[in-house]
C-alpha cells in the first residue's frame, strides 16, 4: 500500500538542471562545512575556463589547416602555372634581371630551367631574353651560355637578345651566344672585364696600435685578408686567376660575335658603351624592342612569359626565414668572389 510521506520528508528526485551533481555532492555535511559556497564556485570557475581553452585550441588548429591547405593550394597553382605547352605559335621571352648569382632570380637553375621550357613548347616560334642586369658570377653565366649554345642546335630555334636599361660583363656574356642582339640606343653595353675587389687596412691598424692575429695552415691562406699584408706573390696569383677568367669571357664573346665584331683592344678592356656605340663596334646587331622583335623578327606578336618566378607559397616561406639563410650564405660566399661587373 502506498503511504503519503508525512509533511517535512521529501523523496530523493533525478534533475537535468546543469549543476546539479556539484550541488548534489554538496548536501548537507558540505552546508554544514564553512566556505562550501566558495569551492563550489571555484569548481564551476575551472571547468568554465577548461573548455574556453578547449574550443581556443580547436579554432587554432581549424585555423592553421586551413591556412596549410590554402598556402598548399597557392603552391600547386604556381607549380601548374606554366601548363601545358600551348599550341598556337607565339615568341617566347625569358628575362634576365637583376644580378647574376647563383640562388638569385638570375641564375643559371631558374634561367635555364625556363629556356628549356620555352623551347620545349611546340608553338614557340623563336626564344627572347629580356636583359636588364648590370653582371654577376662567371660560373652562372657561363652555365647559362653553354645551355643556350646546346638547346639552340637541339631544337634548331633562334634565340634573340633584347637589352633594356643595361646588358654587362656577365649578362653580356650570356648575350653574346645569342643569333642576334637588339638594343636601345641608350642602354648600356659591353663591360668585358673581371674584377676581385676588397680593402686593405694594415697602414691604419700600425697607426692604431692594432695588431692582427691571424693563424693560418697554409702559407697563402690568408690570401685577400683585409687586415693582413698582400705579398707580390699573392698578388700575381690573383692577377693570373683574373686574366685566365677574362680571356675565356673574350673567347666566349669572339666566337659568338664572330665577323661582327670590329677589332679593337678596347672592346675588351672593361669600358662599356651606349647602345648606338655598341652596334657601330659589333658588340649589338640592331635597334630594337620585345615588341618589335615580335613582330618584325620572329613574326608572330603573341608573346609568352616562361620566366620562373616564385609563387606566393614560396615568397611567404621565404620570407619567413628560408630567404635569411640563403641571403647570409650567399654574402658568405661572395666576400671574396669574382665578379663580372
Amino acid at each position: 500500500m502506498n503511504r503519503t510521506p508525512p509533511l517535512g520528508e521529501q523523496q530523493p528526485t533525478s534533475s537535468a538542471v546543469p549543476g546539479q551533481d556539484l550541488w548534489s555532492t554538496h548536501n548537507a555535511a558540505s552546508a554544514q562545512a564553512p566556505g562550501w559556497e566558495r569551492e563550489l564556485l571555484e569548481r564551476l570557475a575551472f571547468a568554465s575556463l577548461r573548455e574556453q581553452r578547449a574550443a581556443r585550441r580547436w579554432r587554432i588548429g581549424m585555423r592553421l589547416l586551413w591556412l596549410t591547405l590554402f598556402i598548399a593550394g597557392l603552391w600547386w597553382l604556381g607549380r601548374e602555372s606554366v601548363g601545358s605547352s600551348p599550341s598556337s605559335p607565339h615568341t617566347a621571352v625569358v628575362e634576365i634581371k637583376g644580378e647574376i648569382a647563383s640562388g638569385a632570380n638570375a641564375s643559371a637553375e631558374a634561367i635555364n630551367s625556363a629556356m628549356r621550357a620555352a623551347l620545349q613548347d611546340s608553338g614557340s616560334r623563336a626564344l627572347v631574353l629580356l636583359i636588364n642586369s648590370p653582371g654577376g658570377s662567371p660560373v652562372q653565366a657561363g652555365m647559362i651560355t653553354d645551355e643556350i649554345v646546346r638547346l639552340k642546335a637541339l631544337h634548331q630555334k633562334p634565340v634573340y637578345a633584347v637589352v633594356e636599361e643595361s646588358c654587362a660583363s656577365a649578362a653580356y656574356y650570356i648575350a653574346s651566344a645569342a643569333d642576334a642582339i637588339f638594343v636601345d640606343k641608350a642602354s648600356i653595353v659591353g663591360s668585358i672585364g673581371v674584377l676581385m675587389d676588397g680593402f686593405g687596412f694594415t697602414d691604419a691598424m700600425q697607426k692604431l696600435g692594432v695588431e692582427r692575429r691571424l693563424l693560418t695552415a697554409g702559407d697563402n691562406k690568408g690570401l685577400l685578408d683585409p687586415f693582413s699584408p698582400l705579398s707580390e706573390s699573392q698578388r700575381q696569383h690573383a692577377q693570373t686567376m683574373l686574366n685566365q677568367i677574362h680571356q675565356q669571357f673574350i673567347d666566349v664573346v669572339q666566337r659568338g660575335r664572330g665577323e661582327r665584331l670590329q677589332s679593337s683592344d678596347e672592346i675588351f678592356s672593361g669600358l662599356f658603351w651606349t647602345g648606338e656605340q655598341a652596334i657601330t663596334l659589333g658588340l649589338a646587331d640592331k635597334l630594337g624592342s620585345l615588341d618589335s622583335v615580335a613582330r618584325d623578327i620572329v613574326q608572330t606578336e603573341e608573346i609568352i612569359d616562361y620566366t620562373r618566378r616564385d609563387n606566393v607559397a614560396e615568397r611567404l616561406a621565404k620570407r619567413f626565414g628560408a630567404a635569411f639563410a640563403e641571403s647570409a650564405v650567399r654574402t658568405g660566399s661572395q666576400a671574396l668572389g669574382v665578379q663580372l661587373r
